[in-house]
């Protein structure tokens, strides 16, 4: 496997640092959404893009200078991306407890530089089914969980030079923010780096929610944040492989419109038929004998789903997972397109703002953390959202041409949901054992369904 040569680190912190210094600093109390994904990998994703023009006579490529200097400048308006979790062990009550805050003190994000050691083209990565496993390294603090966040930046990025392009993989603590703060976060340092204005369109909203009676901060009842680790991934995983697969719009319609045609409906959308006809293809390249049961677990995001809707820029943490959709391999392989999909739909369609907000609420007085440790081999999970403004991204030197994820949180049947390139367009980054990945690329009905990347 090739490697990859950190040319340079530094830390790059806001740009209006010592201004901030001068005032007491800020501390956000975090939410039962925050709090109970402390045992989790960072977020990793990452955007490929063509290499930028723009180069220095000595060669040097002036564009990491303009990602540093637009990276400083986000920070000010994501401040807290650049601080550090304070988590306070309170042994002398009784019971003992454990406090965990987000604290803004400036330390900064971590900033890396760094070069394939042969010429990786982007054509390697884009034009396989089986994303390659150098991708790995072009992401920052591989293996860091996110209560490491005491320690460790929040936040670090790894600009990687390819032969061709560049790829800009970024590291986000999942305490501090979910998918649609990472994408927002992307998207205003993009919009600095394009235009060179300070202000940003979208300034995100850093005040934490909390709902009901809750007072912050809560109180963990635990002796110390490594009694939730020791429960988290106490198993061992196959050796897995990613493949990423592409689904047009026309495609995505047609699966649609056959699910809600299927059941006499209009109810299905087209995640949930592209979902289902996906789960359909994993659970037939698994070959699982028919009794076997196969559960299907969605991540839904809330913020639109309350009484008061949270803005759409919150810097936090606001998804919570769908009760799980079970079935039997039989069942899912012989009912119809449509009866699928209808049973993703009444998942999500349950998560009613009573649930969510009852969750939250009570979650404080029997805590449970998020934890991969109860999936098998026969179950699939999603993350991320075609919702996501990924192809937004531009830092001045056109849109990106692919997006991948890093080894976070991987396991047997994660599927990672991204949008395409083409309005409507969807993409999935499928993990599985590499026969079953095999399997799926030789299966005629899914295959056919495959756009090109």
């Amino acid at each position: 496997m090739a490697e990859v040569h950190t040319l340079s680190k530094c830390v790059v912190k806001p740009s209006q640092t010592k201004e901030r210094q001068q005032k007491q600093q800020e501390v956000l109390h975090l939410t039962p959404w925050d709090l109970r994904l402390i045992s989790l990998d960072y977020i990793q994703k990452g955007i490929l893009f063509s290499k930028p023009p723009n180069t220095t006579n000595d060669g040097t490529m002036s564009f990491i200078n303009q990602l540093k200097t637009s990276l400083s400048i986000a920070l000010d308006h994501f401040y807290p991306l650049a601080g550090r979790l304070n988590i306070v062990k309170h042994h002398e009550a009784t019971p003992p407890f454990v406090t965990i805050s987000l604290t803004c003190n400036d330390e900064g994000a971590e900033f890396i530089h760094a070069v394939t050691t042969r010429k990786v083209t982007t054509s390697e990565i884009v034009d396989s089914f089986i994303v390659p496993s150098i991708v790995q390294l072009f992401f920052p603090l591989n293996t860091l969980k996110n209560h490491e966040g005491d320690s460790q930046p929040l936040l670090a990025v790894q600009v990687t030079e390819l032969a061709d392009g560049i790829f800009i993989g970024c590291s986000l603590n999942h305490v501090v923010g979910d998918g649609f703060s990472f994408w927002h976060f992307m998207n205003c340092w993009s919009e600095i780096s394009r235009t060179g204005i300070l202000k940003i369109t979208d300034p995100p909203v850093l005040n934490r929610y909390f709902f009901g009676p809750l007072t912050p901060p809560i109180h963990l009842p635990l002796e110390d944040v490594e009694d939730i680790i020791k429960i988290r991934n106490s198993f061992s995983l196959p050796s897995l492989e990613e493949g990423i697969f592409h689904f047009s719009a026309e495609t995505i319609a047609k699966l649609k419109a056959k699910a809600n045609t299927g059941i006499n409906s209009n109810n299905i959308s087209s995640l949930q038929a592209l979902l289902a006809h996906v789960w359909r293809s994993v659970t037939i390249a698994r070959t699982l004998e028919p009794h076997q049961v196969t559960r299907y677990f969605s991540a839904v995001g809330c913020r639109s789903r309350l009484n008061y809707p949270l803005p759409a820029t919150y810097l936090g943490n606001a998804v919570l997972g769908a009760d799980p959709t079970k079935l039997t391999a039989a069942d899912l392989v012989e009912e119809s397109l449509g009866w699928t999909a209808s049973m993703l739909n009444h998942s999500v369609a349950s998560m009613t703002v009573n649930k969510i907000q009852d969750y939250l609420q009570k979650w404080p007085e029997t805590p449970s953390f998020s934890n991969f440790g109860g999936s098998t081999p026969c179950d699939l999970a999603m993350a991320s959202s075609p919702r996501f403004n990924v192809y937004g991204t531009d830092f001045g030197w056109g849109k990106p041409i692919a997006v991948r994820s890093g080894i976070a949180d991987k396991f047997d049947g994660k599927v990672t949901v991204y949008p395409g390139p083409q309005n409507g367009s969807m993409a999935m980054e499928i993990c599985v054992s590499p026969l079953v990945l095999k399997k799926l690329t030789e299966n005629h009905d899914f295959m056919e369904t495959v756009a090109c990347s």
